[in-house]
């Protein structure tokens, strides 16, 4: 449909798209056992989400009490081939995702992923959820040698989809940074992973449930 005012539409992944928490939760845990260290309460680790696998881990040890990169750089190897191994255990998609991406889609919007997360795992979990068909371009944290909040990686996605009109949309503090350093408007998610209250993100709208987003995209055009 040519009046939807958005060529490219970018998501982020872990707590956007979908709650990967349980799979973070697991792998995490799982390497500071194998360190000699206490779990992290599940609830804790959404707060921790959003920088990538090793700030996952540091914050981590550092509800440990471990301020280390030693322990980091011992963790990091353990921690990865867990959550590879368990990627999709648990994750699911938020309510109402799939259904908005469809709507996206017909609307002949082009979908990117752009996230923290290691482009091989990104690419791992959207293959394991069945989601390799709706996001051709997968930006990950080490795909451009910066990560968000950087602009540079959302940049990518957006030239990589065809550019053009593109918006935004996260869960985080990262995530709207990013797209105001990007020159792009931010819908933020009211759940998902937050370190702060919603309303303190920056974004240029929140949505309480994936129903609203191209409604809200549509006011943001």
């Amino acid at each position: 449909m040519a009046d939807f005012p958005f060529d490219v539409v970018a998501f982020d992944l872990d707590g956007t798209l979908a709650d990967t928490a349980p799979d973070l939760t697991a792998a995490l845990n799982h390497a500071l056992a194998q360190l000699g260290y206490p779990p992290v309460p599940a609830p804790d680790v959404r707060h921790m989400v959003g920088h990538g696998a090793r700030a996952l881990l540091r914050k981590g040890l550092a509800a440990a009490g471990v301020a280390d990169d030693r322990e980091v750089d011992r963790g990091f190897p353990i921690f990865l081939e867990h959550y590879e191994a368990h990627i999709a255990d648990g994750s699911r998609p938020f309510p109402g995702c799939e259904a908005a991406l469809d709507a996206l889609a017909a609307r002949g919007v082009a979908l990117a992923i752009c996230t923290n997360k290691i482009e091989r795992l990104a690419r791992r979990f959207v293959e394991a959820i069945g989601w390799t068909s709706r996001f051709p371009v997968i930006i990950g944290g080490d795909s451009c040698g910066v990560s968000k909040p950087d602009p540079r990686p959302l940049i990518e996605a957006i030239a990589r989809s065809g550019g053009g009109r593109a918006a935004f949309v996260g869960d985080s503090i990262t995530d709207t940074d990013t797209a105001r350093a990007a020159g792009v408007p931010c819908v933020a998610l009211t759940f998902g992973f937050h370190d702060r209250p919603p309303e303190q993100l920056g974004a240029d709208m929140l949505i309480d449930h994936f129903d609203a987003l191209v409604p809200a995209l549509e006011r943001l055009g």
